[in-house]
């Protein structure tokens, strides 16, 4: 469990340790929203929202922080605490080809 004012500088550090293909689950107390994020390759991660809204996102790691701010006031509004885990290879195949041939970022985030 790690504090919510020091969960983007711990993601961000975990990131850059985290090898090609494995991810960074972030979960409430509950854990019942979630947000992965996928370190695809250096210049590419997938962001995938699961909670009040259901979204998936493939974003330069240089944006990670601006929509994690955002996740976070949406997921995890009340959470003083957050759970993070640090998980394997990412395997579910059909999300990472669905966002691979149709990169898209939702307007709500202004990017």
């Amino acid at each position: 469990m790690v504090d919510k004012t020091k969960i983007i500088d711990t993601i961000c550090e975990r990131l850059e340790k985290l090898p090609l293909g494995h991810y960074i689950d972030l979960k409430t107390y509950k854990r019942n929203r979630t947000v992965i994020i996928v370190k695809i390759d250096e210049k590419k991660l997938l962001v995938i929202e699961d909670g009040y809204f259901k979204d998936r996102f493939l974003i330069k790691p240089d944006k990670l922080k601006k929509i994690l701010k955002t996740l976070l006031k949406t997921e995890f509004p009340r959470s003083k605490k957050i759970r993070l885990y640090v998980m394997g290879k990412f395997v579910d195949e059909k999300a990472l080809n669905t966002i691979l041939r149709y990169p898209t970022i939702r307007a709500r985030f202004h990017i």
